[in-house]
């Protein structure tokens, strides 16, 4: 039987091959619900493995099964693809060549990861006792996302185990982070139109400054989480984008605010909605505005299985030492593999990627954002010990 210590030796052997795929892949990006040509090159890549491919899973996904020799469990590993509308400001080689969009997440080099691993584990299927479903996931970034619509075609058929990772600039390269129980944030989205009665700045006594109600709203907003939510449960209110008028002495008749929630209790997500349209409502009402307002629930928490936690731990401590295997604090960022998680065991995790010696300092979504590839390494191995743990 084939040893972890082969394995790795043969990803570490692929490894020049993963980072020229991961930099083509960050040269040539797509955004969320445009991508083409990666999906096809993905496809093409574990075609050329001899696996089962499926094409076009819930509208751009790819779904490769490797059956193994024998019968055991079947365990899904997923990896996102699709980049930002973000224009890169590296001074690297293989900087994006596409105008104002960039892979500033990371996406590519989980995608590169899942092709390494998936190359891998394709040369000794015959003695893995059950299946490995590579998902290879597009739209991860906008909200409805990719993960539903997967789910929903079948992506998770016969599934018994998902992992995925999220390489990570802000922790340290040759770290990893883990979370059992909540580990990303649900996120919810609004749009809040305020419609008042423009006219000239000289007389604002015969208008209704939508400008000043407007920030009333932001600033009574402020009481929902510091005087209405258990203080003990994680909750953040933000109002991102006032737009509103574009002269001098005019008072415009309407005013845009644009804002997110994140929280980790349904209970808190869904008084934050309540308590934010009951003062919305009465800050409009009390000046004579009228209130349009919108709200686009997105993403459920990311909520990891305890068990499936544990066994990563587990066996990224040998790979790593347990000194950098470490428990993390929950953030406020949101991720569509809670959609996953909701159907069947499993766990999502953090790899470090940053590196103030290669410049991989920046935070996710920064238009010089970059992190240490060997990052890549680090993920495969914990991916290649998890199918191991189940499967050989």
């Amino acid at each position: 039987m084939e040893r972890l210590d082969s394995l790795f030796q043969r990803l570490e052997q692929y490894y020049p091959d993963m980072v020229r795929l991961r930099r083509e892949l960050h040269m040539y990006p797509e955004l969320s619900f445009q991508e083409v040509n990666t999906p096809k090159k993905i496809a093409e890549f574990h075609k050329q493995l001899g696996l089962e491919v499926r094409t076009a899973v819930g509208g751009r996904g790819v779904v490769a099964t490797l059956r193994g020799g024998k019968p055991g469990p079947t365990v899904a590993l997923r990896a996102d693809f699709d980049a930002l509308p973000i224009q890169d400001e590296k001074e690297v080689e293989y900087k994006s060549r596409i105008p104002g969009v960039m892979h500033a997440c990371g996406h590519d080099i989980h995608t590169a990861t899942l092709i390494g691993v998936a190359r891998v584990l394709s040369e000794v299927k015959d003695q893995l006792q059950g299946n490995i479903v590579f998902i290879h996931q597009f739209a991860e970034e906008v909200f409805p996302g990719g993960a539903k619509p997967m789910i929903e075609d079948g992506c998770l058929d016969g599934v018994d185990f998902i992992y995925g990772y999220h390489v990570w600039s802000d922790i340290p390269f040759g770290e990893i982070g883990l979370a059992e129980g909540y580990m990303m944030a649900a996120v919810d989205d609004f749009i809040l139109t305020i419609k008042g009665k423009g006219g000239h700045g000289a007389t604002p006594h015969v208008t209704i400054d939508p400008i000043v109600v407007g920030s009333q709203v932001v600033v009574n907003l402020q009481q929902v989480v510091s005087r209405q939510v258990d203080p003990l449960k994680p909750a953040v209110l933000t109002v991102g984008s006032f737009v509103s008028g574009n002269a001098f002495n005019v008072i415009p008749g309407t005013a845009q605010l644009k804002g997110t929630t994140r929280s980790f209790d349904e209970d808190v997500r869904e008084s934050l909605g309540n308590s934010m349209q009951q003062i919305i409502l009465a800050t409009c009402i009390a000046s004579g505005a009228i209130a349009d307002i919108k709200f686009m629930k997105g993403y459920p928490a990311v909520h990891n299985h305890a068990e499936e936690t544990k066994r990563i731990e587990k066996l990224a401590v040998p790979i790593l030492g347990a000194h950098k295997v470490k428990q993390m604090t929950p953030i406020m960022a949101g991720e569509d593999f809670s959609y996953y998680l909701q159907k069947v065991p499993g766990t999502f995790f953090f790899v470090g990627g940053g590196n103030p010696e290669l410049d991989a300092v920046y935070p996710h979504h920064h238009a010089k954002f970059d992190v240490d590839e060997r990052a890549m390494l680090i993920g495969g191995k914990v991916f290649l010990s998890v199918v191991a743990d189940h499967l050989l």
